[in-house]
């Protein structure tokens, strides 16, 4: 079970909520009354206005005080001269939703008097608006409220009009296909990106690959996934092509942050060849490491390894790890096979000499796996993917939530530096190649 901290202004709306409803059960009319002020008296409208619609038949009554306290705003109270450019003008049909249901109401009208023509209520519109009420109950899904809990919630509302599990399920697939085809096909041409770091997650026996960019100012863009069996070369080419094709800038270097996966690397480099910086995450290759020797010796060659690695310049990192390789070469050859497999490129930061102002983000895989453990949130709870379509929706739909809350890279300041020193560090080994 996952619990989910709420803001003061959540709590109360929660608690209020339950006053009404148990007024609504066994409450006077003047109970009922109190109760419902207390909840239209919260702050935020789009709260107020979630509230409202679940609380069937008092949102009807909702509707229309909230209509009538737009009206109040803007034409002043009745016969008064006060507000001599906007007249109340009777009303019209019309209609709004209420949890899954279209009522019918009558809406009043205010008239511009000055201008001779008809002033619409934002209230109204937002009531009328059924795609609004896709993204509430999507919102309750998502945060792990099971259709079956949300019928059975509904239901305790007195007189309620019936809300059916398979309808609830239908909105839910609605929002979750549109959040998706925003995940995979957005535009990525206005995003200046200046490093992707790239991880999967496993999905029973498939594999979702998440692409994590950071741009020259710091933001960080999910810029999308795939799916497949394994972390093999050809797909993951075939997705760094997509996201070029969808706009991904490749004029300049990109620093990409891997685990060390042999498919992600070969993948990144068939598609994007010299403009591809890769950085090795020094924490997958210590622990790497680290399982080939007896528990004995773990913590020790833990902490040189970590010692070695957060030197600031690339020679004394250097020269402290070939210090440990000898160290190592005593104890376990496949330990020192290990440490030697892609160790430059565990050391790019070193020899960008960026490490003392990027280290803390760029040196490990931990941007992208903080976003793995968000999507757990959403997706860990489901114990049966019955398609592809569904693990999709659910991880586009995740991803979607997730990505606002995602705060700036630390160190931001210095991804110009880094993009210059990229550059340099190119032009120095392919002048080493034509020698």
């Amino acid at each position: 079970m996952v619990f989910h901290h709420k803001s003061p202004n959540q709590r109360k709306g929660s608690d209020v909520m339950k006053k009404v409803l148990k007024k609504g059960k066994r409450g006077n009319k003047k109970e009922r009354l109190v109760a419902y002020e207390e909840m239209l008296n919260l702050d935020g409208n789009s709260t107020r206005i979630e509230l409202i619609q679940m609380l069937i038949p008092l949102g009807l009554q909702a509707v229309e005080e909230e209509l009538q306290s737009e009206v109040m705003k803007i034409a002043g109270v009745r016969y008064t001269p006060t507000h001599l450019d906007f007249k109340r003008w009777g009303c019209n049909e019309g209609s709004v939703f209420l949890g899954d249901q279209k009522v019918s109401i009558a809406v009043p009208r205010i008239r511009d008097v000055l201008h001779g023509k008809e002033v619409p209520l934002s209230s109204y519109r937002d009531f009328q608006n059924p795609k609004g009420i896709d993204e509430v109950v999507f919102k309750r899904l998502i945060n792990g409220i099971s259709t079956r809990k949300y019928e059975k919630a509904a239901l305790e509302v007195p007189a309620t009009f019936g809300i059916k599990k398979s309808s609830i399920s239908r909105k839910f697939i609605r929002a979750s296909s549109r959040k998706l085809k925003e995940c995979l096909e957005r535009d990525l041409s206005g995003y200046d990106i200046v490093s992707i770091f790239i991880d999967g997650k496993g999905f029973a026996e498939n594999e979702i690959i998440i692409a994590l960019g950071i741009t020259l100012e710091g933001e960080k863009v999910i810029l999308g996934f795939i799916e497949s069996s394994t972390e093999n070369a050809r797909v993951c080419r075939d997705f760094m092509n997509e996201l070029i094709n969808r706009g991904l800038n490749t004029d300049n270097e990109i620093l990409f942050v891997i685990d060390g996966a042999k498919g992600i690397y070969k993948g990144i480099r068939s598609a994007l060849s010299e403009k591809a910086v890769i950085q090795r995450c020094q924490w997958h290759k210590r622990e790497n490491i680290l399982k080939y020797l007896d528990k004995s010796h773990q913590s020790n060659f833990r902490r040189k390894l970590q010692s070695a690695y957060e030197q600031p310049t690339y020679d004394a990192a250097k020269k402290k790890l070939n210090l440990i390789k000898r160290e190592l070469a005593i104890l376990n050859q496949s330990a020192v096979r290990s440490l030697e497999e892609g160790l430059e490129e565990t050391l790019t930061l070193h020899r960008l000499g960026m490490f003392p102002k990027l280290g803390i983000s760029f040196k490990t895989t931990n941007c992208i796996e903080n976003i793995m453990r968000q999507v757990g949130i959403y997706t860990d709870r489901v114990s049966y993917w019955k398609n592809s379509d569904q693990r999709q929706r659910w991880v586009g739909t995740a991803l979607q939530e997730i990505e606002p809350n995602l705060r700036t890279v630390r160190g931001y300041r210095h991804l110009k530096e880094l993009r210059e020193a990229m550059k340099n560090l190119n032009f120095k080994e392919n002048i080493i190649k034509v020698a």
